[in-house]
């Protein structure tokens, strides 16, 4: 059995969060959505704080500096969930 290797690094371009989810669309016009309760520091945040993120090594990342949170293209579309979330919403 072959397992799938990126071969080609995936960025984000653009982020919005919305009361659910988090959206973030990738520059190969690809778009993920995940809920936003997998990271309770954006689901926690005002709206306004969630609008404010910095792309991170060209895209490879998301920052929201007032929230000190971090988030990689990659574990989003591996389906991974943030630490907190782990322990929180088992």
């Amino acid at each position: 059995m072959n397992s799938l290797v990126l071969e080609i690094t995936p960025r984000a371009m653009a982020v919005v969060c919305t009361d659910d989810e988090l959206r973030v669309t990738l520059t190969d016009g690809r778009w993920l959505s995940v809920p936003l309760v997998w990271f309770p520091r954006l689901a926690h945040a005002k709206s306004s704080e969630r609008a404010q993120y910095e792309l991170l090594g060209e895209g490879q990342g998301i920052h929201w500096p007032s929230l000190d949170e971090d988030i990689s293209v990659t574990g989003l579309l591996a389906g991974q969930p943030s630490a907190e979330c782990k322990a929180a919403c088992a």
